[in-house]
C-alpha cells in the first residue's frame, strides 16, 4: 500500500509539482497544495522581509501551509481533500473543526489568516478564482459547468457539485496545480476570527492553527485588536473594549471604528452587506491595524478594486458571538474569493456550509 501511494504521489508532482499527498494518523491521504513562506514584499506589500503572519505560529516562523486542494469531505469522522466528492455540508464550527484536528498534529480547519494570504496572492497576480456561484457555475461562464452532486428540490438547477470537476478557472492560480472551489459551492467555516457585538476579535498571528489554542466561545486567548497600533488587547467580554476595532454599519457600508453607531440588518434580519471593495475604515483606523485587517482578507490592500466589485461580504454587529465562512455559495452570483459571511453562530448546520482542513508543521517549544 506505501509503494502505491508513493507511485501516486510521484504521478500527481508530475503534473501539479506544487501538490503533495498527506497522510494523517490513520494512514489515509488527502491531496494538499503547498504554500511556501512568504514576506510581504514577495506578496507586493511594500519591500518589508517580514513574512506574512499565517506563517507565524506560537511566535515561530514555519517554513510552509498546507491547504487542502479541495473542499473536504468525511470519512470514519476525520476530514479529508479529495477530488471528484460531493463537499460535506451540513456540518457545525466545532463539528468541523474536530473533524480535521483529529487527523493528528498540525492539521486544523483553515483559518482566515490564511485565507487572506490566498486572496493576498491572486490580487498581486491578477488572477481571481471563479467557481459555482449560479447553480453548478460561475455567473460569468454560461459554458462550463462542473458535475452536480446535490441539487434542490424544487428547481432542475444544481447546487453543489463535485470537488474539483470545474474548469482551470476555478483553481485559485488558473493551474492544475491550484486549489479548487475557493469561490462558491459551499460556504467554509475559518477559524481563529469571530465578532462578539460586532467587537472584531482573533487568535495571534495564525495560532488557529494550533489545535491546543482554543477557539471555544469562553477561550481566553480570543483578543480584541487596538485601532491605534493593531496591538491585540483582551476584550472586556462585551463587544466594548475602549480602543478595540468593532465593525460598523456606516453609509450603506461596513466601516471598521472603535465605535460602534449603528446596528445592522433590517426587518427580521440582522446582518448587512456590501462587496469586499467598498468595505472602509474611519480615521480611528491606524496604519498596523489595517495591516492587520488586510492580512486577514477583511480589508482590501491597495487598489484592485475591479477584482473585488462583485465580492459581497456580510456581518451581523447585534450578537454576543458569530463566526465566519468563506468565500460564497451555490446560489449567490455575488460570491467570490474576498466573500466572508460573519453572520451565523458556531452551531449553525446547512446544505450551503462546508469546510477545508489545512496543516502545518508545528513549531517546537
Amino acid at each position: 500500500m506505501a509503494a502505491n501511494f508513493d507511485l501516486s504521489a510521484m504521478a500527481l508532482q508530475a503534473v501539479c509539482p506544487s501538490n503533495e499527498i498527506l497522510y494523517d494518523k490513520l494512514g489515509m491521504p488527502s491531496i494538499m497544495v503547498k504554500i511556501p513562506k512568504l514576506t510581504y514584499a514577495q506578496l507586493g506589500m511594500g519591500e518589508s522581509t517580514a513574512v506574512h503572519p499565517a506563517f507565524i505560529i506560537n511566535g515561530s516562523e514555519v517554513d510552509a501551509i498546507y491547504i487542502s486542494k479541495y473542499q473536504n469531505i468525511i470519512q470514519n469522522s476525520l476530514a479529508y481533500s479529495l477530488p471528484g466528492c460531493d463537499p460535506r455540508a451540513q456540518i457545525t464550527f466545532d463539528a468541523a473543526k474536530t473533524a480535521c484536528e483529529g487527523k493528528g498534529d498540525g492539521w486544523h480547519l483553515m483559518t482566515r489568516m490564511e485565507w487572506g494570504l490566498i486572496v493576498r496572492w491572486c490580487q498581486k497576480n491578477g488572477v481571481m478564482p471563479l467557481g459555482n456561484n449560479n447553480y453548478g457555475k460561475h455567473s460569468s461562464e454560461m459554458v462550463y459547468k462542473a458535475i452536480p452532486t446535490y441539487g434542490a428540490d424544487d428547481t432542475h438547477y444544481a447546487c453543489r457539485v463535485a470537488t474539483g470537476t470545474g474548469p482551470l478557472t476555478w483553481y485559485h492560480d488558473q493551474t492544475p496545480s491550484g486549489i479548487a472551489d475557493l469561490c462558491g459551492n459551499v460556504w467554509e467555516w475559518t477559524g481563529g476570527v469571530r465578532t462578539v457585538y460586532g467587537e472584531l476579535q482573533v487568535l495571534a498571528n495564525n495560532n488557529g492553527a494550533d489545535s491546543a489554542k482554543s477557539q471555544s466561545a469562553t477561550s481566553t486567548v480570543w483578543m480584541a485588536i487596538r485601532a491605534s497600533d493593531g496591538e491585540l488587547i483582551e476584550p472586556n467580554g462585551s463587544g466594548t473594549t475602549p480602543g478595540s476595532v468593532k465593525m460598523d454599519w456606516i453609509s450603506s457600508k461596513l466601516t471598521y471604528s472603535t465605535s460602534k453607531t449603528n446596528d445592522t440588518g433590517s426587518g427580521s434580519s440582522t446582518y448587512s452587506s456590501c462587496t469586499f471593495a467598498n468595505i472602509v475604515c474611519d480615521s480611528t483606523i491606524g496604519d498596523n491595524a489595517k495591516l492587520l485587517l488586510q492580512n486577514l482578507g477583511m480589508l482590501m490592500y491597495g487598489s484592485s478594486a475591479e477584482l473585488f466589485s462583485s465580492h459581497q461580504c456580510y456581518f451581523d454587529n447585534t450578537q454576543a458571538e458569530r463566526l465566519f465562512s468563506s468565500g460564497g455559495g451555490w446560489n449567490l452570483s455575488s460570491s467570490g474569493l474576498a466573500s466572508f459571511f460573519g453572520y451565523n453562530p458556531r452551531s449553525r448546520s446547512d446544505a450551503y456550509i462546508g469546510f477545508r482542513s489545512a496543516y502545518v508543521k508545528l513549531p517546537t517549544a
